[in-house]
């Protein structure tokens, strides 16, 4: 095999496979780049064996072949050569090396046989559609703050997309994700072809990977969902991943309904607000407490280690007075998902869920469990 790619285009299709390979794992192979070059087009594969990645990149093929090398120290090696440069990759069978030249610089490199890299069965599946990389940005963007990290919980470890029914009628796609303490639920219109998707859980790891082929607003992506396997295709990557298998709980019965205190409040101070106060608030419980009167709102910290601290805000508020803790970190990440001006809270008594939503819209709902402060 011997290719000719310009440095730009290989740092990009090699970035995206080593971030997939795991650091440390105990199969050799796991820690290579599958490289494939054919036609005008080189392939690079990764997978760790729960995720596999494909990048698709125009190429010079001189000689076609495939070949395994080390991602990490491929990506290295790509990203310190220079901007512009004229990257040659030439592998050598009788010799197991991959020879990586470009000007003055020129590395020789161990690889592996191609017949021993693993690749990723095929799937049937039952729901293919396309959706814009903005919606399903959104869909995930705003869910992930509230996966669990919990290896015992191993089924919130991800986030839940499926098909539900919308608050004023008709089907949404929704992304739902929940460590117990905090929750996020997204609704998007559902796409065509969408309607008899399976509900599955799509792991952490998998929303990361994927976030990064969806930073382009005009692009569609092309998604395929099974009870087993989930893929996500641009023109270019495509990145297929095993889904958790279990069952997420009903999340539906965590959403409070009958919670009637309104507080209205600008998004970004209140985020502000919460992050100044909780400076000294104790690493241990990062409790903050928030006093609701008339129009106004009161943060106040009490860490008997390291001292105290109040803020008032100015906020709409015309409900009975209230007290109410959080967890600081969970308050700060719900705000911080706010694109509007104003957040609303709505709030029941200090011992139950508190939900907030981005003024008018029903469309992303979070719930927040508070704490004893």
């Amino acid at each position: 095999m011997k290719i000719s790619i310009e440095r730009g285009t290989l740092l990009k299709a090699v970035a995206q496979a080593q971030s997939v390979v795991e650091r440390r794992n105990t199969i050799p192979i796991l820690a290579n780049v599958l490289i494939e070059a054919e036609g005008e087009v080189a392939q690079f594969r990764a997978t760790d064996l729960d995720i596999e990645v494909v990048d698709k990149a125009p190429a010079q093929v001189e000689r076609a072949g495939a070949t395994t090398v080390a991602a990490t120290t491929l990506h290295e090696i790509v990203r310190k050569l220079p901007d512009g440069a004229l990257v040659t990759l030439t592998a050598d069978a009788a010799t197991g090396r991959l020879t990586v030249e470009a000007g003055r610089s020129n590395f020789s490199l161990a690889t592996l046989p191609r017949e021993d890299f693993p690749v990723m069965a095929s799937s049937e599946y039952h729901s293919n559609f396309t959706a814009n990389a903005a919606m399903l940005r959104r869909l995930f963007d705003k869910s992930k703050f509230a996966i669990s990290t919990e290896e015992t919980r191993y089924y919130l470890n991800g986030v839940y997309m499926h098909v539900s029914d919308a608050a004023e009628g008709g089907k949404v796609l929704r992304c739902v994700a929940t460590d117990g303490h905090r929750l996020a639920r997204i609704d998007a219109p559902l796409p065509m072809g969408a309607e008899d998707m399976p509900g599955v859980i799509v792991p952490r790891k998998t929303v990361g990977e994927m976030r990064k082929l969806l930073d382009d607003d005009d692009m569609d992506i092309a998604v395929s969902v099974s009870e087993t396997k989930v893929r996500f295709a641009t023109p270019n990557i495509t990145l297929t991943s095993k889904v958790i298998d279990g069952t997420f709980p009903d999340y539906t019965r965590v959403i409070p309904v009958g919670n009637t205190r309104r507080l209205e409040v600008d998004a970004d101070e209140f985020a502000r607000a919460v992050d100044r106060v909780a400076t000294v608030s104790s690493e241990r419980s990062r409790a903050v407490k928030l006093q609701l009167e008339e129009d106004r709102l009161i943060l106040s910290v009490n860490a008997p280690d390291s001292g105290a601290a109040e803020e008032e805000l100015a906020v709409a508020y015309a409900d009975e007075r209230l007290e109410i803790g959080f967890n600081a970190k969970y308050l700060l990440e719900i705000a911080n998902q706010v694109d509007r001006e104003n957040a609303v809270f709505m709030f029941n008594s200090s011992g139950d869920p508190t939900l907030m939503r981005e003024g008018s819209d029903e469309s992303a709902v979070y719930v927040v469990m508070p704490m004893r402060v």
